[in-house]
């Protein structure tokens, strides 16, 4: 924890969560990028540590935090490694879907068995659909029993070592949303063409195929036909903890190349020395508090149940954007050592990157900011 950067809540979890971080997270990080397969066993570790529901209420063998203390640990997390934070962000996802819209004995199945490690993803994207999710191939048919699902869903992050699937299909009355754990008869996953990213490598997103599967009648999380109205609410709340993650990238691509240029020498001096140098670090450091501060407003807001869409947009908006300038300058101000594969700073622009566009790409937040102003102006 570098006390350069402001404890902005909870430091009795900050100061726990970042020793986890630079014990477990850190020296794991370039090999979970490098082999690019889910890291199991630091999520289990997250898991005994109570970091897999800081948010969770108690009575389902949570923290019960805040979405502040949520955002804490995933601020830490993406300091460490982005892809276990990704990894993190879906089993949240999941979580929050089933808790905030699942009936009660669908909660009292899954919720504890988050406190143990269990892994899940979101598995709404289609191949034909792409981010549409108001229309669908995956159908949902009811029967005596409960559910009977057909489709393929594509892309899906963290579906390498998903225990638990969150699948929207279509019903009668619409797009609706399920849990499906993995060893249903009729499951069957595999790696596409187009399964492997550059960046947020936890795994190569899978496409997970549905035959006939039977799920019981309360596996169906909420209302039919409420599925999309739920995952994009689900979304907004996560989107907080994304933008968290890109916090934790931009102050790691910060911190390394500061460490770099306060100890490296270029024609008779540091290079922190040289005024450009310091200029870079000192636009950096003010945009990346900013996103903090923003960040961290946005979790309150959510914690107060207002002004969700806006503030969470703006949120992960901005924190995505800064991260990518820093890791960008970080490589810059490194010279020939911020190209090598040995340092991190390429796999901080890769990850940075990439979650401009993951979890809401930047031209989607901006949509969703200008509907809100137009609400705003029109009432």
């Amino acid at each position: 924890m570098n006390p350069m950067w402001r404890t902005l809540h909870a430091p009795d979890l900050e100061a726990r969560i970042w020793k986890f971080v630079h014990e477990h997270v850190v020296p794991a990080a370039e090999q979970i990028d490098r082999d690019d397969v889910y890291p199991t066993e630091l999520i289990e570790s997250l898991a005994r540590e109570g970091f897999t529901t800081t948010s969770l209420p108690t009575a389902y063998g949570g923290q019960g935090g805040t979405h502040r203390d949520a955002l804490v640990v995933f601020e830490a997390i993406g300091y460490g490694s982005a892809a276990l934070a990704i990894s993190l962000i879906t089993i949240y996802q999941s979580q929050t879907i089933i808790h905030d819209y699942g009936t009660a004995s669908l909660k009292e199945r899954y919720l504890p068995a988050y406190s143990t490690g269990l892994k899940a993803a979101y598995a709404l994207t289609e191949a034909g659909h792409g981010s549409d999710i108001n229309h669908l191939d995956t159908k949902a048919t009811r029967t005596d029993r409960g559910w009977v699902i057909n489709g393929e869903k594509a892309f899906i992050t963290s579906g390498s070592a998903a225990e638990l699937f969150v699948v929207l299909a279509e019903t009668d009355r619409g797009v609706s949303a399920f849990a499906v754990p993995c060893d249903l008869a009729g499951i069957s996953t595999y790696v596409g063409a187009t399964a492997t990213t550059f960046g947020l490598r936890n795994g190569p997103h899978i496409n997970l195929v549905l035959d006939n599967v039977e799920v019981p009648l309360d596996h169906l999380i909420g209302e039919e036909g409420a599925g999309v109205r739920q995952a994009v609410g689900t979304l907004a709340h996560s989107r907080t903890l994304a933008a968290g993650i890109s916090l934790g990238i931009g102050r790691a691509a910060i911190d390394g190349s500061l460490e770099f240029a306060s100890g490296r020498e270029a024609f008779g001096q540091k290079v922190l020395d040289f005024q450009g140098i310091q200029w870079y670090f000192s636009n950096l450091v003010t945009q990346l508090d900013a996103a903090r501060l923003l960040t961290y407003q946005a979790a309150q807001d959510l914690d107060d149940g207002i002004q969700i869409a806006r503030s969470t947009s703006e949120a992960k908006l901005m924190a995505s954007e800064v991260a990518t300038a820093a890791a960008s300058t970080a490589v810059q101000v490194c010279g020939a050592r911020g190209t090598m594969e040995s340092a991190p700073f390429g796999r901080y622009l890769r990850d940075a990157k990439a979650y401009e566009i993951a979890g809401g790409s930047s031209e989607v937040l901006k949509n969703t900011i200008g509907k809100s102003l137009l609400r705003t102006i029109r009432d």
